[in-house]
């Protein structure tokens, strides 16, 4: 292909993000590797694609026009290779799971018992991570299909589709914690204890909170941290059940608490799954 796809990706990432920075931080690349791969395709196209003259990058006429047929190209590229793994149809030697500590306990079992019965001459890893982790991990191919919270936007090479299946959340304190005893609770009092954040290893800068926070990188070890009496937590209802129960953590009545969280299943768009893999997607999509 005349184009190079690294190009084109950093082209649709840097219209959709708004800016060259945020693409690079979207592609985990550098933002000179970015403005480098746009001014290359714009020399092969012989025209600018975007007007740099402004604090952010806008799009041309040209730019414009190109932006549908390069999209159009690299969901063309994405299909070609699902298209490869169908006709090989080769069963991974090991597939590697990155999930999210919101996922429920009963379900997980339940696919590890189905996969060990049609694989079991597969390798099957599971990994947790949340958020930005597990975006990174299927970018670099260290894990093949991830699930996290939902949210609006993916990079460019990654796929996404909402799964039925919800995740409860609610906000848990130790048995021995102050706020235990209250029969309800406004959310801006919370702001006057600590609270336990969960905050990714690719996190640049923890999220701003209005009062003071411990933080961590997975639900469990923010839930260790509660039953400890560090403070509050937004935690997975599941996880609770599962690791700690009523007589170490209580769940306070919170004003818009519990509340329920949508889950993606994610994969590399690149490096598609193979037979193993795809029945592992469609058996989360009709899980609930």
């Amino acid at each position: 292909m005349r184009y190079s796809p690294e190009a084109l990706t950093a082209f649709v990432e840097t219209v959709t993000t708004g800016s060259f920075s945020a693409a690079a931080r979207r592609l985990r690349k550098s933002q000179s590797t970015i403005s480098t791969a746009i001014a290359n395709l714009e020399a092969d196209l012989g025209f600018a694609l975007f007007d740099r003259s402004a604090r952010q990058p806008v799009l041309t006429a040209q730019g414009k026009q190109v932006l549908g047929y390069v999209q159009s190209i690299l969901a063309a590229g994405e299909r070609l290779d699902q298209l490869a793994v169908s006709l090989t149809a080769q069963t991974e030697a090991r597939l590697t799971f990155v999930l999210s500590d919101t996922l429920n306990p009963d379900v997980l079992e339940n696919l590890m018992t189905e996969f060990d019965a049609r694989y079991p001459h597969t390798q099957f890893e599971c990994l947790v991570g949340e958020e930005e982790d597990v975006i990174d991990l299927l970018q670099k191919e260290r894990a093949h299909i991830g699930l996290t919270e939902a949210r609006d936007s993916y990079p460019t090479g990654i796929g996404a589709t909402r799964l039925p299946m919800q995740s409860r959340m609610a906000i848990y304190v130790s048995t021995s914690h102050p706020l235990a005893e209250q029969a309800l609770i406004e959310a801006d009092e919370l702001h006057g204890w600590r609270e336990l954040q969960l905050n990714t290893y690719l996190e640049r800068e923890p999220s701003l909170a209005r009062g003071p926070v411990w933080s961590a990188p997975n639900y469990l070890m923010l839930l260790s941290m509660a039953v400890q009496g560090f403070g509050w937590c937004a935690l997975p209802c599941a996880l609770v059940d599962e690791f700690a129960g009523a007589k170490t953590l209580v769940q306070l009545n919170v004003t818009g608490w519990p509340r329920t969280i949508a889950v993606d299943l994610l994969w590399n768009k690149r490096a598609p799954p193979g037979v193993a893999g795809n029945w592992l997607r469609q058996y989360l999509q009709q899980a609930r």
